[in-house]
């Protein structure tokens, strides 16, 4: 069994929908791909064939790791959750001590994890650094760019 995993019910909903998808359209396709590749001839000689039964393989291990992943997925109970303390799912706000600069993230499981949508990984060197931290404390965060520090200034869940 792997390590249970906390997602949002909007992240454990895409997870979901994702597994549907493959296990329906994916596993349909793929098969279209292999009778396109049998009629074709001799399977002995035949790279379409072998290509096609490559990314069947490919096709099925994805979908194990996502049941996996699924098996181990929980959604967060906020009434249970610390809510004075930077965790998992919550929101906090945090500036840098050293240019000022303001940023507001989401602390999420490694598959829900967007940069983009300012959703960062619990187990990123950012989040290992602002987990457990109130506001008004100093996490120190150790980049690539070395050392840095960030006071929290707000958590919500």
């Amino acid at each position: 069994m792997g390590n249970i995993q906390y997602y949002t019910e909007e992240g454990l909903k895409k997870l979901k929908d994702e597994l549907q998808h493959l296990k329906t359209k994916g596993r349909s396709d793929i098969a279209k791909q292999i009778a396109e590749a049998r009629d074709k001839g001799d399977l002995s000689e035949n790279a379409e064939y072998d290509a096609a039964k490559d990314a069947q393989g490919h096709l099925e291990l994805k979908i194990a790791k996502l049941e996996n992943v699924l098996g181990n997925a929980r959604v967060l109970d906020n009434s249970k959750v610390d809510t004075s303390k930077v965790g998992i799912l919550c929101t906090v706000k945090i500036k840098n001590v050293k240019n000022g600069m303001t940023v507001t993230y989401t602390l999420v499981s490694e598959e829900e994890a967007d940069l983009k949508a300012n959703k960062i990984s619990l187990a990123s060197p950012f989040g290992k650094g602002l987990t457990g931290k109130k506001v008004g404390e100093i996490a120190q965060i150790q980049a690539p760019a070395g050392n840095l520090e960030f006071e929290i200034l707000d958590i919500s869940y």
